[in-house]
């Protein structure tokens, strides 16, 4: 059976969980944790992705991340790649280092954000890493020290966790770590990890019991949340798909994407190849950008040596473009 696509969209969140290859080591040492997280951080500022949650284990490790200016997907290629590159060199190995297929779980935000954020940082605590809530407190590798303001990085957001417990940083921090420590008698939770509507629902006891009342629920094993949730994520994903087909069925390409962009503006469309600031270069360089990454799928970076641009400049670009599109209507295609 082929493996269904994965599921993202702009601000999604993801639980991200990805393990060693045969469940092999993939750190070491400190060293091998510090680049990880040097690497973790820079691409999450550089691809505007906040980070809630993270766990660093021997041989695995988890994310709770919100989708930011690129897919999660590239995200993902980007830290994989490279630590991979970095982690062979300095071990004299050969061939992967992870699984094949990393677990991404698009999750509902406002009903699953705090159990997420208390799972993965008990994960040092339940694969006895560390022997007690105290000791995890100021774990390094774990995104509970930093919350607490025991360790410091400038790419966890804190400020965000922090104001679900309340407006006073000095309160919301005891509050947190009340919450987290609450957590400890529940054990593993495999209804955060687990499949589809079972993990959405919390086991299959309640499933059987909802089938007896016959109520039919939507579930799929690549989203947690409840049945409108679930449906409306599969729907924003079909209409997406059938987006991308519409896109190949015309034959849209970059040269078109230029053409209709500049066209919007009155410019010429090789003007948007050209470095200026004039509201009307911008503004079409911007939806240039946002239709040529969103709709056609072109990574930031290849189109940042397309314009002989940085790569976080295409980024703000594609951010730009895509307010502009909202705010005046503008379509891609013609209608």
């Amino acid at each position: 059976m082929p493996r269904q696509a994965r599921i993202d969209a702009p601000n999604a969140l993801h639980h991200i969980i990805v393990r060693g290859i045969e469940r092999r080591k993939i750190f070491h040492d400190a060293r091998d944790r510090n680049s990880f997280l040097e690497r973790l951080g820079s691409i999450l500022l550089e691809t505007s992705t906040s980070c809630y949650a993270w766990a660093l284990l021997p041989n695995h490790f988890h994310l709770c991340l919100r989708t930011g200016t690129h897919p999660i997907a590239t995200v993902m290629r980007r830290l994989l790649t490279g630590y991979a590159v970095t982690f062979n060199r300095r071990h004299r190995r050969h061939g992967h280092l992870f699984q094949n297929r990393y677990k991404s779980i698009l999750c509902q935000k406002d009903r699953y954000l705090l159990e997420l954020v208390r799972y993965i940082h008990l994960n040092p605590l339940r694969t006895h890493v560390v022997k007690d809530i105290k000791e995890l407190d100021s774990y390094p590798y774990v995104g509970h020290s930093v919350i607490l303001k025991k360790k410091k990085n400038g790419w966890q957001d804190v400020e965000y966790v922090l104001a679900l417990f309340g407006s006073k940083k000095a309160a919301a921090r005891r509050q947190y770590r009340a919450y987290v420590e609450e957590g400890i008698a529940q054990g593993r939770r495999p209804d955060l990890v687990g499949g589809g509507l079972v993990r959405s629902l919390g086991g299959w006891e309640k499933i059987k019991a909802l089938r007896k009342k016959d109520i039919r629920l939507k579930g799929d094993e690549r989203i947690l949340g409840d049945t409108d949730f679930v449906l409306a994520v599969l729907e924003k994903t079909e209409e997406r798909l059938e987006r991308k087909y519409e896109l190949e069925a015309q034959g849209v390409n970059l040269d078109d994407v230029a053409q209709r962009a500049a066209f919007l503006f009155g410019i010429e469309p090789n003007e948007i190849y050209i470095s200026g600031k004039q509201p009307s270069l911008v503004g079409a360089r911007s939806l240039f950008c946002y239709w040529a990454v969103r709709e056609l799928g072109i990574s930031a970076t290849a189109l940042a040596r397309e314009l002989k641009l940085s790569q976080p400049a295409v980024s703000i670009s594609v951010k730009r473009g895509e307010k502009i599109a909202r705010d005046k209507h503008f379509d891609l295609l013609l209608r």
